[in-house]
């Protein structure tokens, strides 16, 4: 372990403004609903990356990664409330959300009868890789979020902060109880490739989706647009090719990729969070 960076339970909550859900991002309807495509994956996978690391738990004797696991199932619990909500105003907005939602679960479910637990760890901490090199692009990136709905920019950039925080613990679990020896870095590494693949497999449908039942299927400049955010400029997704491939070198650890600078911009977020909160509470009465 290169970096010890407890993660700490927080307990936000956004009060999101569901009349926004389909246009609170500045780019327009194909980039809001790429985000909410992926938010549709969080409820459930956040569940399954708890078990599978509290599975190991018993097995884990250095005191700060007990520590850190504690963190993390917390901060993931978290999370999986939050887009729970987030996902609810997508079903009253009439998207498809619950539904696909249920596929994620029917896989899930899957994984959890027919694979042993040293392969749903391993799945675990590749999707954790995944989530943490998106979430350094949402906060090293000003455009990612520019001109986006106060709320949901809030959240996102809340998530990406706990994904940084805690990217490293399901990965040191996994070097702790399973080993970092050749069949432990193969296991890893044909984990990444096999969860990137059956994620983006269904994160690409499940966006087409969401922009065909918001009635902007044949919008041309919207999928333009997309494309260029996520493949151009700012290429989010095409800036994240190297730290991806970084997960393949044999000596790998999260923190090669040190970004815990923006770990400092936490509490002027929880701040701003908690004062959405007063302002909801104070509307209310």
């Amino acid at each position: 372990m290169k970096t010890i960076v407890q993660p700490v339970r927080r307990n936000l909550e956004f009060h999101l403004p569901k009349d926004r859900i389909g246009d609170w991002h500045a780019g327009g309807a194909h980039i809001t609903h790429f985000f909410n495509a992926l938010s549709i994956f969080f409820p459930d996978g956040e569940r399954f990356f708890i078990d599978s690391v509290r599975h190991y738990r018993d097995r884990i004797h250095d005191p700060e990664l007990k520590e850190s696991v504690r963190g993390f199932i917390g901060q993931e619990a978290m999370h999986g409330r939050e887009h729970e909500e987030y996902n609810d105003a997508l079903v009253e907005k009439g998207m498809p959300a619950d539904r696909y939602g249920r596929i994620v679960v029917r896989l899930l479910k899957f994984l959890t009868r027919f694979s042993p637990k040293s392969a749903q760890l391993a799945g675990t901490i590749a999707l954790e890789h995944l989530t943490a090199i998106l979430a350094n692009m949402v906060l090293s990136e000003p455009r990612s979020l520019e001109g986006a709905e106060p709320r949901y920019g809030a959240l996102w950039k809340w998530h990406a902060l706990e994904e940084t925080e805690h990217k490293a613990v399901a990965y040191d679990v996994y070097q702790e109880v399973l080993g970092g020896g050749l069949i432990g870095y193969l296991h890893r590494c044909f984990a990444l490739i096999t969860a990137t693949s059956i994620f983006w497999l269904m994160v690409i449908p499940f966006h087409i989706g969401l922009v065909r039942r918001e009635g902007q299927l044949f919008n041309v400049m919207g999928w333009i647009k997309v494309m260029n955010f996520l493949w151009g400029s700012p290429g989010m997704l095409r800036r994240t090719i190297p730290d991806w491939l970084d997960y393949f070198k044999p000596g790998f650890h999260p923190w090669d990729h040190d970004n815990a600078q923006y770990l400092a911009e936490v509490d002027s977020l929880v701040d701003e969070v908690t004062a959405y909160g007063d302002s909801a509470v104070g509307a209310a009465a």
